[in-house]
């Protein structure tokens, strides 16, 4: 259960927690606090398990510095690392940020790896059972790996051909496509979780992980069908903040070890992960000619230039050029 925050106390005395429960209080997303807290632990860890209230601009320069000199990281981890930074000092200790000089990582134009959707078909015909829907669900609808796990049996709607994604990146909703093809695949999935959460309440489980305070507000949903997760786990396990034993959603390793498998046995000599059937999903709609705006609303990108960079993937070895080799 590594997506539910641990408990923390009102007034915890270490720095991180501390700075843990500012963020919470402050609405930041577990995965933002999970990576500024990492960054701010190697910052300290730097300059020697010095405390940061005695380094100065010149110290965050310095490791901002080694980052991209040393450990030779890319711009977008060098940003995340000097975002962490910035919010230490600026929002939770309260003191300016302002006189940094540190080398900046080199920004190198990167394409993302994309499948054709011969391939994308390929690799979906190698896996079995429940990972080929899974997997068949990323490329059919676009969404996050983590998405399409958080995902609970009230969001798949079958009378409209959609699925509602909960909470996504930048902590929003959006709906994207329900495949026909998937809906007799999911139908049978959620008859049986019902089997397995009937089991689970003869047993004395049953009750699942609430988002936010919705526990306090609906005591009573979180043992219902609807608020089950669609893929879940095949364990029970403890809630790290209530020590409740409750089954969560499968984990992702399991998958991404049978994707890596169906690669292997697809004979693509393609780097393929879970999110590779988001770049493809998106591909493969600009291929069949919609619109940016459409794609954009379908993916979640907040920003339509972010959608853009798939126009350059599928412009990639044609761009309207004829090869001499293959001209009259």
């Amino acid at each position: 259960m590594d997506d539910i925050r641990p408990a923390i106390s009102a007034n915890p005395p270490r720095l991180l927690d501390q700075v843990r429960r500012h963020m919470r209080d402050a609405g930041y997303a577990w995965k933002t606090e999970k990576t500024y807290i990492h960054w701010i632990r190697r910052y300290i860890l730097f300059h020697g398990k010095q405390h940061p209230a005695s380094l100065s601009d010149a110290h965050i320069s310095q490791f901002l510095s080694t980052l991209a000199n040393e450990r030779s990281c890319s711009p977008s981890t060098q940003h995340i690392a000097l975002n962490a930074l910035v919010y230490f000092y600026k929002k939770f200790m309260g003191v300016p940020v302002d006189a940094l000089s540190f080398s900046r990582a080199k920004v190198q134009p990167r394409l993302p790896v994309v499948l054709s959707h011969q391939e994308a078909m390929l690799v979906i015909e190698h896996l079995h059972g429940l990972h080929r829907t899974m997997v068949a669900l990323l490329y059919g609808t676009g969404m996050r790996l983590n998405e399409m796990l958080s995902l609970r049996i009230k969001d798949v709607d079958f009378e409209l051909s959609t699925i509602t994604v909960r909470a996504g990146k930048g902590d929003k909703d959006r709906t994207t496509i329900l495949p026909d093809q998937l809906k007799p695949l999911l139908e049978e999935q959620i008859t049986r979780v019902a089997c397995q959460h009937e089991q689970d309440l003869r047993e004395g489980y049953g009750d699942v992980y609430m988002p936010y305070a919705l526990a306090r507000k609906y005591p009573n949903a979180a043992k219902e069908l609807a608020w089950q997760y669609l893929f879940p786990s095949t364990g029970i396990g403890k809630d790290p903040r209530t020590g409740v034993l409750r089954r969560h959603h499968l984990h992702e390793s399991a998958l991404r070890k049978a994707l890596c498998k169906a690669r292997r046995a697809s004979g693509i000599n393609k780097p393929i992960k879970c999110h590779t059937f988001r770049h493809s999903f998106a591909t493969r709609l600009l291929q069949q000619g919609y619109d940016l705006r459409t794609i954009q609303k379908l993916l979640g990108h907040s920003d339509v230039r972010t959608t853009e960079i798939y126009t350059h993937v599928i412009r990639r070895g044609a761009m309207g050029v004829v090869s001499p080799l293959d001209g009259p």
